[in-house]
């Protein structure tokens, strides 16, 4: 009876330990939506123009895009055009935005793949995000988004250590 108890417990814990394993992560990442360029200084790099109005319209109908993922957690730069454009979805979920640094997107993608089981939204710019998807990927397969596109947006799952990506439009 010893040995029985034994063989089911080492049975349990395998397939526990197979199913925590088996979990995939879901990062959707997303550059910020229209800033103002109207805005001064809003063509600089070091500059933090707010959303156009095009770019308050799009940030709002983020959580109707994403309705079918429930967020453990969202991601901005710590730029007002980036907080701003998941900032509808942080309100409509409850979740606050925590704020990451694009200039270590290495540091940041090994963290995101320690989240297992897990669904991240990541607000960035039109280098940084395909950069972090490369990173997740583990392969250079995205370049840097023109300036004028702001309707593109990727879908990583991570399973069993494979990834994959799905680019959308919004």
């Amino acid at each position: 009876m010893k040995h029985l108890f034994t063989r089911l417990l080492i049975v349990f814990l395998v397939l526990v330990g197979m199913e925590t394993y088996a979990q995939t992560s879901t990062f959707i990442l997303m550059r910020h939506a229209e800033k103002d360029t109207s805005a001064q200084g809003s063509t600089m790099m070091q500059a933090d123009p707010p959303l156009s109005a095009a770019g308050k319209e799009r940030a709002a109908r983020i959580p109707e895009v994403l309705k079918s993922y429930a967020p453990d957690a969202i991601y901005s730069t710590n730029f007002i055009r980036t907080k701003s454009t998941v900032g509808p979805l942080a309100t409509k979920t409850g979740k606050d935005i925590q704020v990451y640094d694009h200039r270590n997107l290495k540091g940041f993608a090994d963290e995101l793949l320690k989240m297992q089981g897990k669904t991240v939204i990541v607000a960035g710019h039109s280098n940084s995000t395909p950069m972090l998807v490369n990173l997740l990927l583990k392969e250079n397969k995205y370049q840097n988004l023109d300036e004028s596109v702001y309707d593109t947006y990727w879908i990583v799952t991570v399973t069993d250590g494979k990834a994959e990506a799905k680019v959308m439009k919004y």
